[in-house]
């Protein structure tokens, strides 16, 4: 069996039609069907079966597409694995979102230049559902991405997963108004998340304009405070949220050990906690490429250094 033909086989498990491969593949509908139908010539096993419109994977389809993702993990292994002490060369390439790339590999960046000046780095900033993307259609060989405690996203099939570090967030207010929130809970006991945000129920919210887990955790603990968050303002940017914040124009989620600005104070979550959690992510199989391999290295010393726990 030819390799290409199970790659075809096994996104059409993934994607669902064979359009969907297609434009995966960069390829068209009819080279999909004719190489699925060689696949099945092969086997001798009806792959395919009529679904409406559409088309669907037999229960024999469905088990070669189960093996077809484990027999190209280990093609992909052997064929980088080919020489292990090989000196790492080549261009990686890395989609995350800022705050990883700032963090947690730029020092690495900066480590290769001088010890690995033949491995290349290429950056690609993006939210966690597009750099996931981008990896699972091979067009990146690492992803840097993260989720919360409150609102999981775990791992695609076909993915490894290194957990980095977490950090806890809280809520970002007007200074003046976390006072206010303050003087009236005087000598009670610290409030939990539920009462910090029923305390700011009529505020306008900011959430993330490229990641719904923001304003999952948003509407969850609102949810539990017993109302509906108004979410009038989206941001990816950190420091555009604390701008709106400032300006008096909503308040949302910030890292609760971000660098203090003045005006904004950020509220400590409980019960529950909010915290984020940062990943490396890679096709399944590609670890040994000796490039990568070494990134992921120094990304599992980082992580091992901080206690997989670290700043935004």
């Amino acid at each position: 069996m030819e390799t290409r033909r199970l790659q075809y086989l096994y996104e059409l498990s993934r994607m669902g039609s064979m359009r969907g491969v297609a434009d995966l593949l960069g390829t068209t509908t009819s080279t999909v069907s004719q190489q699925i139908a060689l696949l099945a010539r092969e086997t001798g096993a009806r792959l395919l079966e009529p679904d409406g419109r559409g088309v669907r994977l037999t229960p024999a389809g469905l088990r070669l597409a189960d093996h077809a993702e484990d027999i190209l993990a280990a093609v992909d292994a052997a064929r980088l694995d080919l020489d292990p002490g090989a000196e790492p060369s080549g261009t990686l390439r890395v989609a995350g979102f800022a705050t990883a790339i700032r963090s947690t590999l730029m020092p690495i960046i900066d480590d290769l230049a001088r010890h690995h000046p033949k491995v290349g780095i290429v950056v690609l900033e993006h939210e966690p559902a597009e750099a996931q993307k981008q990896l699972a259609v091979d067009a990146i060989d690492l992803a840097l991405t993260y989720d919360y405690n409150l609102a999981p996203d775990p791992a695609g099939p076909g993915l490894d997963t290194l957990p980095l570090w977490s950090t806890p967030w809280g809520l970002g207010v007007p200074t003046a108004d976390a006072r206010r929130f303050a003087a009236a809970r005087r000598g009670t006991s610290g409030p939990d998340a539920a009462t910090v945000f029923a305390a700011f129920e009529d505020h306008d919210w900011i959430g993330n304009s490229r990641n719904i887990a923001d304003e999952t955790v948003l509407r969850m603990i609102s949810a539990m405070a017993g109302f509906t968050p108004r979410l009038r303002h989206q941001s990816d940017s950190l420091d555009l949220v604390e701008d709106l914040i400032l300006a008096g124009m909503g308040i949302g989620l910030l890292p609760g050990n971000r660098p203090e600005r003045k005006g904004i104070t950020i509220l400590p979550l409980h019960d529950p906690e909010v915290r984020l959690r940062a990943f490396a992510r890679t096709r399944r199989g590609r670890s040994a490429w000796p490039a990568l391999a070494l990134v992921l290295d120094r990304l599992a010393a980082g992580a091992m250094a901080l206690g997989r726990v670290d700043s935004e």
